[in-house]
């Protein structure tokens, strides 16, 4: 069973004492606050393809995920949310003991997903409890929403707009509810206790975008895992009707923090230039995680199948680091139905060590996403990794339904 957070007792106070005063001063000023129903459905078939075993991979499965939200006028909200998990096939959940089988991280399971009260104005928000988090591009920190159980956080987080181009943001997280579910059989991979503090200052005018940051991660549990980044990123955006010119620069270093038993200093850039026209978006990309061997930058909190291709060699970034050089487009087609037209992506990685310079290998991913009805999307999602010095060749296939609403 889960250890019980304090965060659960602050939560359980917020639900039980402020809903009754909002609804009364909603009803008196402007009518009783609003419930409203959310849910989400996604069937997945996932094949993976691994030279590394005898045997690939298939599984089936299907999340059923359902919330209640409450909102009122006075600025309280608050989302009670849970999600179930079936699946079928033979592959290894990470809970299933399958392990002459690749790994296909959607264990089943029944979970509370999301449980926060908070509150929001114009200018300033805050919520507190199990949460769904992410900052910027969630390569630090993310829910990892591509898998079927999202990862989520015991937290506190607040947003601040104390000027008209300038926000703050931070959040402190007692515990992380990682995607390999209460069942994992490594303990360490259902949850971390954490001592993590996330900071953010953000700046923008028209096209340009700009922000410093600082991520204080502290693993309870592991202490290796520990450690401080520090950096900024800015993003230049300049494309109209389709047309015109982007930019994503990065520059970041991450140090060992609190108590972990290591001492290292790593080098984390981004530098991805693309240009747009008539609808299409080319891309080139440097990103580059420092290594020196033994020891290299990790981002264990990031949404990581977001980076460096879809098959997930890199999740954990090598000891010799990382430079991931790669090329991608892609765009909308199709007249538009359902709310929206039928989109493509196309890219390539070429992998290689910050140490060492060793080729790690190449991989092709692609996808195809199409609107069927109002709420409802299909994907089909390809990766292809060659490897060459690192792991070995695998080729994995999504086909995916999914069905999101709102009553």
């Amino acid at each position: 069973m889960a250890r019980q957070s304090p965060l659960s007792s602050i939560l359980a106070a917020l639900l039980a004492a402020a809903p009754p005063g909002a609804v009364a001063a909603d009803a008196a000023d402007s009518g009783a606050p609003s419930l409203q129903w959310e849910w989400n459905a996604r069937l997945r078939v996932e094949s993976v393809d691994d030279d590394a075993f005898a045997r690939g991979a298939e599984a089936t499965t299907l999340r059923l995920r359902a919330g209640l939200r409450l909102q009122s006028a006075s600025g309280f909200n608050a989302l009670l949310e849970g999600e179930g998990i079936a699946a079928a096939g033979g592959y290894n959940s990470g809970a299933n003991g399958q392990t002459t089988r690749p790994t296909i991280l959607d264990p089943r399971g029944i979970e509370l997903n999301q449980a926060y009260a908070g509150w929001k104005d114009d200018a300033f928000s805050a919520t507190v409890g199990r949460q769904r988090l992410a900052f910027d591009n969630q390569r630090w920190t993310g829910n990892s929403g591509w898998r079927q159980n999202e990862q989520t956080f015991d937290a506190v987080a607040v947003q601040w707009k104390f000027a008209r181009e300038w926000s703050a943001r931070y959040a402190w997280l007692e515990r992380v509810h990682r995607v390999a579910g209460d069942d994992a059989l490594d303990p360490l991979a259902r949850e971390r206790a954490l001592g993590t503090h996330l900071g953010e200052i953000q700046w923008k005018r028209g096209a340009v975008a700009a922000s410093g940051y600082a991520w204080l991660h502290r693993d309870r549990d592991l202490a290796s895992a520990s450690t401080q980044t520090f950096g900024a990123r800015a993003v230049l955006d300049m494309v109209h009707d389709g047309n015109g010119f982007g930019l994503a620069m990065e520059l970041a270093r991450q140090r060992d923090h609190a108590d972990n038993p290591l001492r290292f200093s790593h080098a984390y850039w981004l530098l991805e230039p693309a240009y747009s026209v008539h609808g299409t978006s080319l891309r080139a990309g440097w990103e580059h995680l420092g290594g020196d061997g033994a020891h290299a930058l990790q981002a264990p909190l990031g949404t990581l199948h977001a980076f460096n291709g879809w098959a997930d060699k890199f999740n954990a970034t090598p000891p010799a680091g990382l430079d991931d050089r790669y090329l991608g487009a892609g765009g909308a087609f199709g007249r538009a139905r359902a709310g929206g037209r039928a989109s493509w992506q196309l890219a390539w990685h070429d992998y290689r060590a910050d140490r060492g310079g060793a080729r790690y290998g190449s991989e092709w991913n692609a996808s195809l996403g199409i609107p069927l009805a109002k709420g409802v999307t299909a994907a089909l999602k390809f990766a292809d990794y060659r490897a060459d010095a690192f792991a070995r060749d695998t080729r994995k296939v999504w086909l995916q339904v999914e069905y999101a609403g709102s009553r």
